[in-house]
């Protein structure tokens, strides 16, 4: 186990001696007074449990390695030029495309991942390369119309192999993407896509050897996915009025996130502030969160006693956790969201008109499978009509999927 011990605070030399003396010149004495006053705080890395590029697993395709970027760093980019990532902004969170502009969409949803899984990696001194690359593609393969959408397309799949968000973000980036004449998909590294596997139990190494855990770095995205989740929907019910900071009142997470916000803002809070306060709250809300997650992490990781990220991967449970307390916390969230906010009437009617459309495109392109293109049509006899049918719609944007509803209704009317 390593350790070291970081500065709670930047020191601004200049600026101290400034104040004090009106000049940036101060004696070696008054430096070490100063610098020795500010506290020590342990802080205990885990790189060595992190997953190193140099020690990746590697990609299907063989390549050569880059001058200036490690696996990751390549990986990332080529999601962020990807088709599918481009898509995103047009992909519903909660609320269909369109309805506001303030609104999540699955883009927006993915840059707070990438953002809340890359602090927490700094924190624990694990890669924060690999989860941001994962944190970028975890939804890829979401289909138009949010969850609304997924259960409609695994209903249309369900003699086909069903439909599953996850799953179709590998298949986005392993065949969909074409991005190189050499090979299908994007080639990721095997890191990526072990990480895209958020709800296996059993994970094979490329020489075919079974283990039960991914990266820590994975586990992280999938925890960051929840919290930014269900913090930001909390946002935007709120601020669509389908959500009352009365009804939030009745959550544990709210009252815990609002009495660390009015220990912070003190004077400051006010009714005439109540925007402000709200989102003061929220922030609150998320920073105790990551907290949370960091330090129940750090506890579990501490007593697996493990050595390197080849047996963070042996390791029989899942290591970034929150503590239990903390869970329960999660599920009234989670539950509270379901009753007052995602089945909603406005969000419910919404969804299933966005259900019908996709269920009448689907069974268009059954009978006229010519209509996707050559593109998707090509791939018929290998992958089967049903699925290809199924690629091509999961790819829509909620806008190009009201257009091409309206030039079905156009046709046949």
């Amino acid at each position: 186990m390593s350790c070291r011990c970081s500065r709670h605070r930047v020191l601004h030399v200049h600026s101290v001696a400034a104040r004090r003396h009106s000049f940036l010149f101060i004696s070696l004495s008054e430096f070490e007074a100063i610098f020795s006053s500010i506290p020590f705080i342990p802080v205990t890395s885990f790189s060595f449990l992190a997953q190193k590029p140099e020690d990746s697993f590697g990609r299907v395709y063989p390549e050569s390695s880059h001058s200036f970027r490690n696996c990751f760093q390549r990986d990332r980019d080529r999601i962020v030029h990807s088709t599918a990532f481009r898509r995103l902004d047009g992909k519903t969170q909660v609320f269909l495309n369109g309805q506001g502009d303030y609104y999540r969409t699955r883009l927006t949803h993915t840059i707070e991942v990438a953002s809340l899984s890359r602090t927490i990696a700094r924190a624990l001194g694990l890669n924060e390369d690999l989860c941001e690359a994962i944190a970028l593609a975890h939804d890829l393969g979401h289909p138009p119309s949010g969850h609304a959408g997924e259960k409609a397309l695994h209903l249309l799949m369900k003699d086909h192999g069903g439909f599953d968000h996850n799953e179709q973000s590998l298949r986005v980036v392993k065949l969909l993407e074409e991005s190189y004449p050499q090979h299908p998909g994007l080639n990721l590294s095997y890191e990526i896509l072990e990480g895209l596997k958020k709800h296996h139990h059993q994970f094979f190494t490329p020489q075919g050897e079974s283990y039960p855990s991914p990266s820590l770095e994975a586990q992280c995205v999938d925890l960051s996915d929840e919290i930014a989740y269900y913090s930001h929907d909390l946002d935007d019910g709120m601020e669509s009025g389908l959500l009352e900071l009365e009804q939030l009142e009745e959550l544990n997470l709210w009252r815990e996130a609002k009495q660390i916000a009015l220990n912070e803002m003190g004077a400051h809070v006010g009714h005439d502030a109540a925007l402000q306060n709200r989102k003061f709250i929220l922030r609150c809300l998320i920073n105790h969160q990551v907290e949370e997650l960091i330090a129940a992490s750090r506890e579990a990781i501490l007593a697996a006693d493990l050595h390197s990220a080849n047996e963070v991967r042996m390791h029989p449970k899942r290591l970034i956790s929150f503590y239990q307390a903390h869970k329960k916390s999660n599920l009234e969230l989670r539950s509270f969201l379901y009753h007052y906010f995602y089945r909603h009437p406005s969000i419910s009617t919404a969804n299933r008109e966005a259900c019908h459309k996709i269920e009448i495109l689907f069974h268009h392109f059954e009978k006229n499978p010519h209509l996707i293109g050559h593109r998707f049509y090509q791939r018929i006899d290998h992958d089967g009509k049903n699925r290809v049918i199924c690629d091509y719609i999961a790819g829509m944007t909620d806008r190009y999927l009201q257009r091409s509803y309206e030039g079905i209704v156009t046709v046949t009317s």
